[in-house]
């Protein structure tokens, strides 16, 4: 029995972008990728909102809709620094309050500085997160094996270099994910705007392409892991209330 997997909607690839630090250029970055039709999760440091600099607390609900806001920590402290209990505290308040300004559940992360050690990574599991972003490029396009040590493919600097290996990868390479992350101060400091509308302009539109955000990709891939098969493979179960697509002897089948 031959059972191949895809991204939502047959989709065969996967993009998604992560930018930290909310700072005022982020409403830039955002009109770019809705410009677009990308999708980007936004890393928050809720100590600085409203600070000059800084976007506002009160604009997160609409800057940021259709894409996922996520933390980054109260002030950026360097996490593998702090005392256990205000580890916990720059975290959890991260969280807490950008869970209020969305009136929803907020599981994702990116680590300041792209610091991280086995005490963050088992701090940040513990308060609830699901992904956890690092800054330790991998120059590929693989399915993740730790969401909380997660490696991007690379900075946006180095995206461009790749964008045609990613739209032409081999038909023997399955599940192709390109995650590109940066700050959206860099554009305003490089002056390099665009460069990114390029960037993105070059990415948009391609239909075996699935745009999402770091949670949306977390959960469809945590679904897909967690299907229960048969040892015929001719039942399966899916635990999750994610649905999950593949193809079984060729056929198309949604679970």
């Amino acid at each position: 029995m031959s059972i191949e997997l895809f991204y939502p909607n047959w989709k065969k690839k996967a993009l998604t972008f992560s930018y930290d630090d909310a700072q005022v250029y982020d409403r830039k970055l955002v009109e770019i990728f809705n410009k677009y039709n990308m999708k980007a999760t936004f890393h928050l440091n809720s100590g600085m909102l409203d600070c000059d600099g800084f976007i506002t607390s009160a604009e997160i609900p609409e800057l940021y809709k259709g894409h996922e806001v996520a933390c980054h920590g109260v002030m950026h402290e360097y996490p593998g620094h702090l005392a256990l209990g205000t580890l916990h505290d720059e975290y959890y308040e991260d969280r807490k309050f950008l869970e209020g300004c969305l009136d929803g559940i907020v599981q994702g992360c990116s680590y300041a500085f792209g610091e991280y050690n086995d005490t963050v990574v088992n701090m940040l599991k513990m308060l609830g997160f699901s992904y956890c972003r690092t800054v330790n490029s991998t120059n590929m396009f693989g399915v993740p094996d730790d969401f909380m040590r997660w490696k991007p493919t690379c900075h946006h600097n180095d995206a461009m270099k790749l964008v045609d290996q990613f739209l032409n990868t081999p038909e023997y390479m399955r599940l192709p994910m390109f995650y590109i992350w940066g700050h959206s101060f860099e554009f305003a400091r490089e002056d390099s705007w665009e460069y990114m509308d390029t960037l993105c302009q070059k990415l948009h539109g391609q239909e075996d392409v699935w745009y999402t955000t770091n949670i949306d990709y977390v959960k469809y891939v945590n679904a897909m892991r967690g299907l229960v098969f048969s040892t015929d493979q001719k039942k399966v179960e899916n635990p999750s209330k994610t649905k999950v697509y593949l193809e079984i002897d060729g056929e198309r089948v949604v679970i």
